[in-house]
């Protein structure tokens, strides 16, 4: 985000941009906390000169951030959301959604990454592709696992493997031993989580692999990052991560082309990271985005219905990411997923999956 404002010269149009950080996480609970995610929408809801804001990572905190930035008409782009209720009532969304996060029965919110449709189809697909033919589904019952789990259960059946269970999981449960000797008494030859590193994952995967040592073990883009993948970090051992393969709307730099991998230079150069979080590309084109809507409202460019109105016309955008449309709902038209393999503590691009639903 930093990058694409510096890279605009903190300008949209004729208007000068602030960037203001904001944390929707806590010490205390070690992951996003719905109290500050809905003080964070407060404070900007209530600030007149907020334009825009970007976030969250999580879709269970922009479940909590969406009603109040909507009845304060506040633009909103996420870099990551991926719960289908978000936008839409498709498979996946719980009942209420997603009219429920818009009270003014207006759109106000855009997202870049696509939505779990496509990672449920994805993740189906490299089930399928793997030669798994039984699968067990375990979620962390929050807004986006729970959901993210639906879809990849309608999709895995839809691609004729047969689905043994899908069971939702305590978070603060001290191992899941007897969850995981269930889904071994079942003939599952593969799993998958549906949830965040945050909601212990790491137990859940290292119980799974002494219970099903032959098992194939898969898992979301809610745990794409070191917390997971790095030993060092609390992340899964070695011996677990080499069974397991993670899916993520990122890919690898070659495969965004000109302006991706100008983009990755560009990171490089300013941060001196060489392998950013597979997240970046997104907050920046999220920026980009916001920007691009900005400087389209014209001279309303400091009006927020009017960026809004610029955000949800979003048609044929050359970015970082590829072309795309953003549709009335506010979900990009971008379909493409990555598999990544867990190898020496980091996430390695292994293939692209396309996944259109």
């Amino acid at each position: 985000i930093k990058l694409a404002l510096k890279e605009a010269g903190n300008k949209a149009g004729r208007f000068n941009i602030q960037y203001r950080d904001l944390d929707d996480s806590t010490a205390q609970a070690g992951k996003w906390e719905p109290g500050a995610t809905s003080a964070n929408a407060r404070r900007a809801a209530q600030d007149k000169t907020t334009i825009a804001y970007i976030g969250e990572f999580n879709s269970g905190a922009s479940a909590i951030s969406l009603p109040l930035l909507n009845e304060a008409i506040v633009p909103q782009v996420s870099p990551s959301n991926t719960a289908v209720g978000l936008t839409t009532d498709e498979p996946g969304a719980e009942p209420g959604e997603p009219a429920k996060y818009y009270p003014t029965g207006k759109r106000h919110y855009a997202r870049v990454v696509p939505k779990d449709t496509i990672q449920g189809a994805a993740l189906a697909s490299t089930m399928k592709d793997e030669q798994c033919t039984k699968v067990a589904i375990i979620n962390d019952k929050e807004v986006y696992g729970a959901g993210l789990a639906r879809n990849i259960e309608n999709s895995a059946k839809e691609q004729g493997l047969q689905v043994t269970g899908n069971d939702g999981i305590d978070p603060q449960a001290p191992n899941y031993r007897a969850l995981a000797s269930s889904i071994n008494g079942a003939g599952a030859d593969c799993v998958v989580y549906s949830g965040i590193t945050a909601n212990n994952a790491v137990q859940l995967f290292k119980d799974l692999d002494a219970a099903l040592p032959d098992a194939k073990l898969f898992g979301p883009d809610g745990i794409a990052e070191a917390a997971f993948a790095d030993p060092s970090e609390g992340g899964v051992p070695a011996n677990v991560a080499q069974k397991t393969l993670v899916t993520q709307a990122t890919l690898s730099p070659e495969e965004y082309g000109a302006e991706g991998k100008k983009f990755f230079e560009d990171y490089q150069a300013e941060y001196d990271e060489d392998n950013p979080d597979p997240y970046a590309i997104y907050g920046y084109e999220s920026a980009q985005l916001v920007l691009d809507a900005i400087e389209r409202a014209g001279d309303r460019g400091n009006d927020r219905q009017a960026v809004i109105d610029a955000l949800l016309s979003t048609r044929g955008r050359d970015s970082v990411l590829g072309t795309y449309d953003i549709d009335q709902n506010g979900d990009t038209t971008l379909t493409d997923y990555g598999v990544f393999r867990v190898t020496g503590g980091e996430l390695e691009f292994d293939r692209k999956v396309e996944a259109a639903k």
